[in-house]
């Protein structure tokens, strides 16, 4: 009777903990009139987080990165800093060799970031752990070169994106250039400004670009190239548009490797807006009204449970691999009953 109720407690703990890493819950962070904000997947229960801009949500959304502003006069002052979503001020790095500091990107492990900095009149990128220790330079800067702009972590953990307007960088930790894509033979018609914007897919193929299109704009609202969202992928070095012409679309992330989020502004609107649409141009959706510097974080489970999948999903065509799989979850279970009657096995 032991035995079985200890074993219910372990299919409980089990399932349980799988339930509750599937409901790990995913956030956006924007920005909002000169403040950082966070919202939940639908755009809903928006909350004001701190003053700041380009924030950026840790993978596990837990944190978010941001740049402060301080006015001192005619001057201002802006550094990177963290803000745990639990609670607490946010912990502001000062101890970075600059008074303008940008555009922080989280690594994959969530225990560094990469941002911009101006030192000496040229900006460098920087990396710095999540605690604020342990700053250094990646790439310096110097005066008769054009600035590395968009910086962004590579999946891998150990190489960045970034562009100078006329070519798209992979680089090493310590600045030695792995791969160059020259932007416009890579897109026809198409440029990168200082304001554009790469973001990785969670499963590393593809670069998500946004894109100043050499096409005519009828928009009388609008001053300056139409920006349009591109995939690049790494491996076949093939751009693809995602947006079509009369969608003006900036500034976007990645939901999963699927769907991806962005700014646009429809003509006769006064503020841009955060919207939902898969690379395939489906499911088309406004979330978030008057909102700029879109992050979500991008951390998924590996796995779901079998409970949450689906009846196909279920059904494997090979009965002897499914016996297996079979024998090695009641293995599982077996083994952790064990663990709870007789505690760990000596070695």
């Amino acid at each position: 009777m032991l035995a079985m109720k200890i074993c219910r407690l372990a299919l409980l703990l089990l399932f349980s903990g799988a339930a509750s890493a599937i409901a790990a819950e995913r956030r956006i962070a924007f920005e909002r009139n000169d403040a950082v904000w966070i919202t939940n997947l639908d755009g809903g229960r928006a909350k004001r987080i701190a003053a700041g801009i380009f924030p950026a949500i840790s993978p596990d959304g837990k944190r978010i990165a941001f740049t402060t502003v301080e006015k001192s006069g005619t001057t201002y002052s802006r550094h990177i800093a963290v803000v745990d979503l639990a609670g607490g001020k946010p912990t502001v790095f000062k101890d970075v060799p600059s008074e303008n500091a940008y555009y922080p990107s989280w690594s994959p492990d969530g225990k560094r970031i990469l941002f911009t900095l101006r030192n000496k009149d040229v900006w460098d990128l920087g990396v710095i752990n999540a605690d604020g220790k342990e700053f250094r330079i990646v790439k310096k800067g110097a005066p008769d070169k054009v600035t590395l702009y968009s910086p962004c972590w590579a999946r891998d953990g150990q190489s960045i994106f970034c562009q100078n307007m006329t070519n798209i960088y992979r680089l090493k930790l310590d600045g030695a250039v792995l791969d160059r894509w020259n932007i416009e033979k890579t897109i026809p018609n198409g440029d990168m400004s200082g304001d554009g914007r790469i973001d990785v897919s969670p499963d590393g193929r593809l670069l998500l670009l946004s894109i100043d299109m050499a096409e005519e704009n009828n928009r009388k609202d609008w001053d300056g190239p139409p920006p349009a969202l591109w995939t690049f992928e790494i491996a076949t070095q093939k751009a693809v548009r995602v947006t079509q012409k009369n969608l003006f679309a900036w500034d976007g992330c990645w939901m999963n490797n699927q769907n991806v989020l962005f700014l646009s502004q429809a003509a006769g609107e006064k503020t841009a807006s955060i919207h939902r649409m898969s690379i395939k141009r489906a499911n088309f959706k406004r979330l978030i009204p008057n909102a700029r510097k879109v992050t979500v974080n991008t951390r998924d489970v590996v796995e779901r449970p079998l409970v949450a999948r689906s009846f196909k999903e279920r059904r494997s065509p090979n009965r002897r691999l499914k016996m297996r799989r079979s024998r090695g979850r009641r293995s599982l279970i077996t083994s952790f009953v064990e663990f709870l009657l007789r505690g760990p096995v000596p070695h």
